[in-house]
This record gives structure tokens, C-alpha cells and sequence, in this order.
């Protein structure tokens, strides 16, 4: 997370704890999505298979909600 220093690891957190949306990509990692009121952007993590390990982390330009996410 050098690389953000601007993400705050309690957003982390509870993207893993109340994720908006949750998809697993073909190579096993998930992504988590929440939206960040503070930034009103939405924050997408990426976790290894585990669903612990974060490997990325970004506010995620393309994230549209569907019907019944915020």
C-alpha cells in the first residue's frame, strides 16, 4: 500500500467484512467492492484465494452498481 497512501486500511477492512459486490476472477484471486462516502469513489480490493491477502487496491473508475447496490 506505498503505493496509495491515500487508502486507509479500515477501508480495506470493511470492504472484506461488507462488500457492495464480490466476483472471483479465472486465476482464483477475489474482488471486493464498497463505496468510499468520504472519497465518493468506489474502492475495489483484490484478495488472493485466501480472501485475506490483499494484493491490490485502487479506487476503480469503471465500477458501476447494479439494481439494489448503492
Amino acid at each position: 500500500m506505498a503505493r496509495r497512501p491515500y487508502l486507509k486500511e479500515e477501508w480495506l477492512a470493511l470492504a472484506l467484512i461488507e462488500p457492495l459486490r464480490i466476483e472471483v476472477q479465472e486465476n482464483g484471486r477475489i474482488r471486493h467492492w464498497i463505496f468510499i462516502a468520504e472519497a465518493n469513489k468506489y474502492l475495489r480490493v483484490v484478495t488472493e484465494p485466501d480472501g485475506e491477502t490483499v494484493h491490490n487496491a485502487f479506487f476503480d473508475r469503471r465500477f458501476r452498481p447494479s439494481t439494489g447496490e448503492k
